[in-house]
């Protein structure tokens, strides 16, 4: 039994995607990043890998630098062998995100100790609850003509979020405007809030990110905007429609429950030093 690594997507998804299908919400994350790397959005240095026991895959992982090794939701005794082989091979690892229990058993197991965290919780829609306030405005799919507005928004999104530099997030966004995967909230005619959702995976949708400029906050727009895209993804043909947030914004957190999203587990993103 040893790990196989490979950095193209269709030899990996032959070997590991109907392994991550078997739990759409909890591999939401790999899930969605092999689609991505299909549209051409990751193409640089890839890592894809898998572990085969008796010619069954039983776990996966995915690196799509400059950002960290995604684990999805894999049993803890095989990271292990996982450290070994990436050290092995010598393979760049900054950082490790996914379920906290195999984050936190594949850091132990790692050389270098952490930096940083952050912590994360994976809610998953139980039915939608009532509105609170109706927030002035009305939504609308993102067009080609928000893109530059949008790559903006998602760079000071992850410059709050993680406080660092982010890969330009333009290709991404020229990938899911295509797909329309992007909605706006707008008032007055003018784009106030963003929220995204993933087009329905084995009938998994994924909501995020969830963005409101400083500037546009405390009118409901993130509530607002979150819900119209909640709808979006039901529309488009999910059952199971998730988000992630961060534990350290309480805010967000009580947003999601208000709207009906419920707690499925923790997860984390580790930065190693």
């Amino acid at each position: 039994m040893a790990w196989t690594f490979t950095s193209d997507v269709e030899v990996f998804a032959g070997a590991a995607e109907p392994w991550l299908l078997r739990d759409p919400v909890r591999n939401t994350a790999p899930l969605t990043v092999v689609r991505a790397i299909r549209s051409g959005v990751y193409a640089d240095d890839l890592l894809l890998g898998w572990l085969d026991r008796d010619g069954e895959t039983v776990a996966a992982v995915l690196q799509t630098p400059p950002r960290g090794l995604l684990l999805p939701d894999l049993s803890v005794e095989t990271l292990p062998a996982l450290a070994s082989a990436l050290i092995e091979i010598e393979r760049a690892v900054p950082g490790v995100q996914g379920p906290l229990t195999q984050v936190e058993a594949f850091a132990a197991a790692w050389w270098r100790p952490e930096r940083e965290r952050v912590s994360e919780r994976l809610y998953r829609l139980g039915s939608l609850s009532p509105v609170r306030r109706s927030a002035a405005g009305t939504s609308r799919t993102a067009a080609v003509a928000d893109r530059e507005l949008i790559v903006k928004w998602l760079t000071d999104f992850h410059m709050e979020a993680m406080d660092d530099a982010v890969t330009d997030p333009a290709p991404l966004v020229s990938s899911r405007i295509g797909r329309e995967e992007l909605i706006l909230w707008e008032d007055g005619g003018r784009p106030v809030a963003l929220a995204g959702l993933s087009s329905p995976i084995a009938a998994m949708s994924r909501i995020g990110p969830v963005y409101t400029p400083p500037e546009f906050r405390g009118r409901g727009y993130g509530e607002a905007v979150t819900r119209a895209a909640t709808h979006r993804a039901l529309e488009a043909g999910a059952t199971e429609a998730v988000l992630f947030t961060d534990l350290s914004n309480p805010v967000s957190n009580s947003i999601y429950q208000a709207i009906g999203y419920r707690p499925v587990a923790d997860y984390a993103s580790i930065t190693f030093a």
